[in-house]
Formats: C-alpha cells, structure tokens, sequence
C-alpha cells in the first residue's frame, strides 16, 4: 500500500515535526516543519513532484523526495509549497502555474491535469490544503489528534495511530445501503476517522478541518453532442499518453523486475479495455534499448498541442519501428479471445491467461491475503486478479470504471422528464422492451416493460427526496426488500429511485437494519440536494466503483506494478460530463461513443460489429465459483465475525449458500452480488482481527485493539 500522511495543528499543540518522536514506518519526509507530510511506500521518483515558492524567487520545481544532503532554509509564513504525488502528465511550468492560481484560492487549477494524483498544497506554516479526485479513486482521509488534525490517503493507518477499532454501524450502512450517502456519513470502517468525499478539499487552518466542494455538476440545460465527444477523446487520449510515456527507468528505478513487460493492456473487459490498449498501442514511443526494456522518453516531454490523432496511418521517424522493447502486452482471458483478435495494431502483442474463477483460493486459508484499507468485491477474486496482471506491465493499463462514466445511469430517465423532454425515453425505453422480448416473452417486452419503466421515471421526477429516505427507512425496518429483478426492464425500474436497498441488506440483522433507518431519518430532515435524481444516482455509482476499484489495487498489484484506470481520471469524468443525457440513454450508447474516440483518434478501420459481441457471463463464473468453493464458504460462515459483531443473520446466509449449490438452482445476479459483499466483508474482518497489534507507525505505545462488539 502507497499513502501519504501528515498532520497540522498549533505549535504549541502537536509540537514539531515529529511530536514524541511518531512517525510512519519507512516514511520519506516531503517536508517538515510543524505540518510535515510524508510519503510511504513504494513511490517512484517520478511520481513525487515538489514545487517550492519562497518571497522574491521563482517556483522551484523537483523530482522525487528532497536530498537530505542539500538541507533547504526554513519556511517562512510566506512560502508555499505544492506536492502532486502519483501519475500526474502536467510539466513543470503548469505545475507552476498551478502553485501560483492556488495561491490566490483557486485549488481547482490542481485537478486538471492528465493522470490520477493527489495534490497537497501548503501555505505558510499552518496552513494545509489536500484535494480528492472526482471519481473517489484517489481518497483523502483524517482524524483528530493531539490537538491537530492527521490525514492520510488511506484510512488504516489513521486507525494505527488513534487506536481506532472497526465502526460496525458504518459497516452495516455499507451492506445496506453501499451508495447512499445519508447512511455512510462521512464515516470510513474505523471508528473516528473520517472521509473527504470526491471533489472535495480538507483544509486545515491552525489544526483544524474544513471541507470545501470544488467542483459542481454541469447544469440541466442542453448540451451538444459532437463538442462532448471530441472533448472526451482528446481527455482519455492525454490520460492514457501520461501513462505510456513513462521513462523506463522511472517504471522499474531499482531492476526489480527485468522480466516484465514495461507497458501492459488489459483486454478483458470488452470495448473500454480494448479503446484504452489501442489508444497507447497508438501513442509515438522515442527510441530506446530492445530485449524487454522500454524506451527511455526525452528529459523534457513535447508540449502538449490538444491534437487527438493517433499514429496508425504512419509511423514518425523518431521511432524505432517495431523493436521488442515496445511492444505493449494485451492481456485476455481465453473466452474473450473474439473482441481481443478483434483489435489489432502495431507493437500490440496479445497473450492469454486463464481465466480463473471466483472465490478460488477461499478454502486454504482466509487469513492468506493484503489487508487492505475497507472491504470490497476484489477480495473474493484477489488470487485470479493477481494471476491475471502478473502477466501485464509494470504499467498496467484497464478500462475499469468507463460503464460508470459513460453509460447513463436508470434513474437519468427521470431527469428528461423533470426537464420536459419525456419524448426522449422512447428509445431506451423501447430498447430495454427488446431485450426483455427476448429474454422473456412478447407480453413482457411489448406491453409491461414500457409501462413499468416510464411510470418509474415520472414516479422519480416527482419524488420527495425527504419522503424518499423516510420510505426506504421504513422498508428496511419492515425488512420489505423487493424480489430480484428477473428482466432489463424491472431492474431498470427497481433502480429508478433516489436510493435503493444494496443487493446484501436482505441477510443483515434487524439490529444492523434498524440503525440504518434511523440515519436515513435523521439525513431526511437535512438539505435536500440540489442535483436532479438521475445525475446524483450516478455519481454515486461512480464514487462507489471507484472504492471498489482502489480495493482491487490494493488486493491484486504486483510488486512494482501499477495499474492504471484512466476513465477514473478527472479530465475524463469532466469530459463525460459534458455528454447529454439522451446520448449516454441511447441503446449501445458506450461501444458508439467508444468507436467515436478510436475514430477521432485516427482508427477508422475497425469491423462494423465492433462493440457488439455479447460480454462474458460474469453471472455464471460466479455462480460456478460459489459452488466450488462451497465447504471453504461453509467453514467461513460456520461461526463469522459479521455475526459476532451483530450484523447478520447467519442461518439465512448460511441457507442462500446451501442454495448456490444445489443442482439446477441459478442464483440470480443481485443475489450473487449481495453474497460477494457478505464475503468479502467476513474476509476484510478476520485479516483485521488477525492483526491486533500490527501499526503502521514507529514512537507510539503498543495498542491492542479491542474485539469487535455489537453496534450500540
């Protein structure tokens, strides 16, 4: 795990850079002073980029940790200083450009370059400013502390260095209501350490926190179709271009890895896996040695001209054409070898892997596996993810989160009726009734999903937040859960709300369901947001895709790895924002827009079924997963700490994975779903259980934390 930390606070409060002598294990000191920040972990030189700006010079720009041997002046009240930490593709002049529109109060000139990074910036000697990413895949966290307030971008370690034990009743709201704000709070699973929601800033002033949104979603009015998606591909090609033109020796600074590849692809998730590895397949490399290393870039990058083409058509001859060292590595399971044979380009070198199932590697030992900072779905499938990118890069790129992006979300339908443009349901409406005529008969996809879903969508447009959250209290009391959806169009109505239950609510104890009807009251007599409902659902999804997707990092990545999901970058999300509703709601609106970026890209030379080849049946690796791993899944919801903590029925748990197993029985998807949260859950607490006097700090007294105890 790679994180930064610090605290803040008044001198004569935390006392120093180092108060009693506490600082992070193998923690590399950014600066000091009496709010010093640290970075721990396995950084790369190149994503630790510093600018200092002191009165009457110009800002300072430098690569990787300080030189303990070149000591810099004391800060006075009028430096600042900025750290982006991560993959950042902006040059040293925007970086300080960046610096100086901060310090005039605009911190949103920080989150615009290409990349997924963290920014800090520091004003003075008591002033601290920390921004999370709008998708919530680069999080912000802190907690109060000898008087001061420490943050970090992961929550364990503030949960070392308070003593925190696990919040149960934030766990509860996590199994029941995963996307719901109202019941999650700001809460994280420990106990007193809190998060920044995505787009946010944490400012600390004299030690003490505030909150501040730094960016607002677009407006209601209407947007045009052709400026979004060419501002999209000039946004996923930057973010994918800072990625592949990483140096070589930046990707892999100590040798610890001579055999892998430098640049890897996955393929295994249909067309945005498959856009994201053409589009750096495309990417010009400059010349460097052959046999498995990658080229080194020149020291100073080309400034970026906002052109968007690829390089298909032909090759500049700065490159070197074709030698081993550029070749960018595809990986892909076998069943998914049509799309992957579908997607050619030079210097695209396709290698396949098995696929792996879930929940494979259960049964030996639940305790064998990363800590990681929350629980989340990765950890059921963390021995075939690991699998599956020990095959990839050092620079590892997916296409993880572009369904969230870019789809449009159920609940949108609801906004064009709130703007009165109800006529655009039509098409989605029509074909989810398609699908469903398919899957399920004439009567239904002719005659009961168009009426189910429109009558949804003006349901929603006219719903009270408040009332909304009082309903869904009422129904968790009640223990009033609707049954799966069995078509397209039911769960797209079932989602047409302004929160739903999460798919594992149904197995959580009455106590467990209770104390999360009573936070949704209390968020019922709050603000009411000012979004609409369908844009709010989606972000939601959004921030919750991207935790999960942050879990995945932490349970999968190689050493010496980095996995990259550039539609989680916020010029992307900005980007895709701009996209209108009835565009994102059409049928196959993803593969379309995605065929639009290749295009715009210069890859016109795609087959015209391109996108349409139907996408693997997760559902049913999953479901031959669970039965597999039946006795290991039985031992672990023999006597679960879920149960111990007061969260879950365990017979009915126990009953529904007697069910996966039997012969002919087919668990449908939202059930499959709410059983890899249970899991992944019992996993997350026994491997925190296991580690009751690990820290992740060197000068604090041993703490032993206190077992896990039922929510008051």
């Amino acid at each position: 795990m790679r994180w930064l930390t610090g605290w803040s606070g008044e001198p004569h409060g935390v006392g120093g850079p180092s108060p009693n002598g506490v600082r992070p294990l193998a923690g590399t000191l950014l600066w000091s002073g009496p709010n010093p920040l640290w970075a721990v972990g396995d950084w790369r030189p190149d994503e630790i980029r510093l600018v200092t700006l002191r009165p009457g010079t110009d800002p300072v720009v430098t690569a990787g940790p300080p030189r303990l041997d070149h000591p810099e002046p004391e800060d006075t009240p009028a430096t600042t200083r900025l750290a982006v930490v991560g993959r950042c593709g902006a040059t040293d002049a925007e970086l300080a450009a960046g610096l100086a529109a901060a310090r005039g109060g605009a911190v949103r000139h920080l989150t615009g370059w290409p990349g997924s990074y963290t920014a800090v910036l520091r004003t003075g000697t008591r002033s601290t400013v920390l921004l999370t990413d709008l998708a919530g895949a680069q999080p912000v966290f802190h907690t109060p502390w000898r008087g001061g307030t420490a943050y970090a971008t992961a929550a364990l370690p503030l949960a070392d260095l308070i003593g925190a034990p696990v919040d149960t009743g934030h766990l509860a709201a996590l199994l029941a209501c995963p996307e719901s704000p109202e019941a999650l709070g700001h809460g994280t699973p420990y106990a007193g350490v809190l998060r920044v929601p995505p787009g946010h800033s944490l400012g600390i002033r004299g030690g003490r926190p505030y909150l501040a949104g730094y960016e607002a979603e677009p407006g209601p009015g209407r947007r045009e179709d052709a400026p979004a998606v060419r501002e999209l591909t000039r946004a996923l090609l930057e973010a994918v271009r800072c990625r592949v033109r990483i140096p070589a020796t930046a990707a892999d600074p100590h040798g610890e890895t001579p055999d892998r590849p430098r640049l890897g692809a996955d393929l295994s998730y249909g067309t945005a896996s498959a856009t994201v590895a053409l589009l750096a397949a495309a990417v010009p490399l400059a010349p460097g040695p052959s046999a498995g290393r990658a080229p080194v870039r020149p020291a100073a990058a080309p400034p970026r001209s906002g052109a968007v083409k690829g390089s298909w058509a032909r090759r500049p001859a700065s490159e070197s054409g074709g030698e081993p060292g550029e070749a960018l590595t595809a990986v892909t399971h076998g069943d998914t070898d049509r799309l992957a044979l579908a997607v050619d380009a030079p210097r695209l070198r396709h290698i396949v892997v098995p696929p792996g199932l879930p929940y494979s590697g259960l049964a030996d030992d639940p305790l064998d596996g990363p800590l990681t900072d929350e629980p989340g779905p990765a950890l059921t499938a963390a021995a075939r993810l690991s699998a599956r990118f020990s095959a990839g890069g050092a620079d590892h790129l997916t296409g993880y989160g572009a369904r969230q992006v870019l789809d449009g979300h159920p609940a949108r339908l609801a906004d064009l009726v709130r703007a009165g443009r109800a006529r655009e349901l039509l098409a989605p409406v029509a074909a989810l009734a398609g699908a469903d005529r398919v899957t399920a008969g004439a009567l239904t996809g002719t005659v009961r999903t168009p009426v189910t879903v429109v009558r949804a969508a003006h349901r929603l447009a006219r719903a009270d937040y408040a009332d909304a959250l009082d309903d869904l209290a009422v129904r968790l009391t009640v223990r009033h859960f609707a049954e799966p959806a069995g078509t397209a169009g039911a769960s797209s109505a079932a989602d047409l709300a302004w929160t739903v239950p999460g798919p594992a609510a149904r197995w959580l104890s009455d106590e467990a369901l209770t104390t999360v009807a009573q936070r949704l009251r209390i968020a019922a007599r709050g603000p009411v947001p000012a979004e609409h409902p369908g844009a709010r659902r989606a972000r939601l999804a959004l921030h919750r895709h991207a935790t999960a997707y942050r879990t995945l990092v932490q349970a999968a990545e190689q050493r010496g790895q980095r996995l990259h999901a550039p539609f989680l970058d916020n010029q992307v999300v900005r980007a895709a924002r701009l996209l209108p509703d009835d565009t994102r709601l059409q049928p196959g609106a993803r593969p379309a827009l995605l065929r639009s970026v290749l295009t715009g890209a210069g890859r016109t030379d795609l087959p015209a079924d391109w996108g349409r080849t139907p996408r693997p049946d997760r559902a049913g690796e999953a479901r031959t997963g669970l039965r597999l791993a039946a006795d290991g899944l039985a031992e672990l919801f023999h006597r679960p700490l879920l149960a111990d903590a007061g969260l879950i029925d365990p017979a009915a748990v126990r009953h529904t994975l007697a069910a996966a197993v039997e012969p002919g029985r087919d668990l449908p998807p939202d059930t499959l779903a709410g059983l890899a949260d249970l899991v992944a859950t019992e996993l997350w607490l026994r491997r925190v259980a296991a580690r009751r006097h690990g820290s992740c700090w060197t000068g604090l007294p041993p703490v032993e934390r206190k077992a896990l105890a039922r929510p008051a």
